[in-house]
């Protein structure tokens, strides 16, 4: 029986290299992140014309995929989307001032973060240290201690948990 043979594993890195190289590769990408930045300064300038520039950092723009001419406004809080909407046709006429032609901005909230996000501890916090039980959390621990038998592994732990956390 016959297998195909495998790939050559030296020719990955050169195919990568090639793509970096290539016009549609880095040079792509930094050209449109050049013009995502041109179109901020844009937004900022249009946004101060209308005595909104305080909103400036609460903006994420693009362009809308799918849409011509379409620009996309992602915003973190529905008061200052309602605000945008307001505005949308002195922004647009603003926005063309500054070189920027657009026949449509859509303003959409941004997803609230995950509840369970974890985030560092700061200043104050991060230097206390743990504290121990509460009376009602001790008087529970040590009603579970006295239902253990004696020689049990979990009544050992429990023993330790308790001298371990005392106030």
């Amino acid at each position: 029986m016959n297998f195909a043979p495998k790939p050559s594993r030296k020719n990955a890195a050169h195919d990568w290299l090639d793509y970096l190289r290539d016009s549609e590769g880095l040079g792509g990408i930094l050209a449109k992140t050049e013009d995502l930045a041109k179109l901020k300064i844009a937004l900022k300038t249009a946004l101060a014309e209308l005595n909104l520039g305080n909103l400036t950092p609460k903006i994420e723009i693009g362009w809308r995929t799918g849409g011509q001419n379409e620009l996309f406004l992602l915003v973190g809080g529905a008061s200052i989307a309602t605000r945008l909407q307001q505005v949308l046709p002195s922004l647009i006429n603003e926005l063309a001032k500054n070189g920027v032609i657009c026949s449509a901005i859509k303003v959409r909230l941004k997803p609230a973060p995950p509840a369970w996000e974890m985030k560092p501890r700061t200043g104050q916090q991060a230097l206390e240290k743990p504290k121990g039980f509460n009376a009602v959390a001790r008087a529970s621990w040590e009603g579970l201690l006295e239902k253990l038998a004696p020689d049990s592994d979990l009544r050992k732990a429990v023993e330790r948990l308790l001298q371990n956390k005392s106030k």
